[in-house]
């Protein structure tokens, strides 16, 4: 469904813009999460030095605690770029963005793939709860 209207292309392109910078500032803050502070670590510091002791079956190369930050990276960069991405289309080529079917659907695979990986592997209450989100206040009290 395409907006036929100059008022509902702006609307279009204003959700967009949103959509992808609330998708941008999440992998943003899961990045800063990530390599700084203690939120992505687990609770109990024993286990961390297991992780850094241990390696996967794959490669002697690495350990699952390097592993860990990897994985947490690259997913940040991930939601950074499906954020920069559909956030410049929706700005820069809103008509080649709005018009292809194939780009609407890739973007909405994706984030339906986010919110299933969210759910099923981390926690729901990003999809549930707004006050659930990173707050500036409250992450520098915790």
């Amino acid at each position: 469904m395409r907006p036929q209207n100059r008022e509902g292309i702006l609307a279009a392109k204003i959700l967009m813009v949103l959509s992808a910078s609330i998708i941008f500032t999440l992998g943003v803050v899961h990045l800063v999460y990530t390599f700084w502070g203690p939120k992505l670590t687990p609770r109990d510091p024993a286990l961390q030095i297991s992780m850094s002791q241990i390696a996967p079956v794959i490669t002697k190369e690495t350990t699952m605690w390097r592993c860990w930050v990897g994985f947490n990276a690259s997913h940040s960069m991930g939601l950074i770029l499906f954020g920069l991405v559909f956030g410049f289309l929706a700005l820069a080529h809103d008509q080649l963005l709005f018009q292809s079917p194939f780009l609407l659907v890739v973007g909405l695979a994706t984030l339906g793939g986010f919110g299933v990986l969210c759910k099923v592997y981390f926690f729901s209450a990003p999809l549930t709860s707004p006050q659930a989100l990173p707050h500036p206040t409250k992450a520098s009290q915790s």
